[in-house]
């Protein structure tokens, strides 16, 4: 799967989520708005709904013109942002809703998805088939899992780099996610 691409033709995504981008972008927020008019998308609000195909090329911009970290940074912000399941209350529930969340927040077509597993070992596995960058998911799992660790715990989300990768031109990425 390409990133940057949308998969069919016609996908929305939702004002909160496109907020999320402007509100990870931090003190740049005027650039971030700037990015996202330039791409077709004017006054993002909670409520509407806007192309994902503008909303992955104003991604690209930001890949492009900032960097990765900014990309993860727009990622960590969407579990603060975005419309996520209501009953949400451990770690696993957490990670599990992360798919939900993103159907939630997406509408019209194929978008992809966030599969999730937990190892026996107690660590977990993401493989992620959409068209958002590496980072950005990355961020989105890193920021989930902030929000609903365990007190006096570290969590620690890497990029599995055996696995494919989209940056390569593969259909997913794989995450791994250690709890010490």
């Amino acid at each position: 799967m390409t990133q940057f691409q949308s998969i069919e033709d016609g996908v929305e995504v939702s004002g909160q989520a496109v907020l999320a981008f402007v509100n990870g972008m931090g003190g740049a927020k005027n650039k971030a708005l700037r990015i996202l008019q330039e791409n077709g998308i004017t006054n993002p609000e909670k409520g509407n709904w806007y192309s994902q195909q503008a909303w992955l090329n104003a991604f690209k911009k930001i890949a492009e013109d900032v960097g990765p970290f900014t990309l993860y940074c727009i990622g960590a912000r969407i579990p603060l942002d975005a419309q996520f399941p209501p009953d949400i209350d451990s770690l696993e529930t957490a990670f599990a809703s992360i798919n939900t969340a993103y159907y939630m927040n997406h509408r019209g077509g194929k978008i992809g998805n966030y599969m999730f597993q937990k190892s026996q070992n107690g660590s977990f596995l993401f493989t992620c088939d959409n068209p958002y960058p590496c980072e950005f998911d990355r961020g989105i799992i890193e920021g989930m899992g902030r929000r609903f660790i365990p007190e006096g715990r570290y969590l620690t989300c890497k990029h599995d780099d055996s696995a494919p990768c989209r940056n390569k031109g593969d259909e997913s990425c794989t995450y791994r996610v250690e709890i010490t």
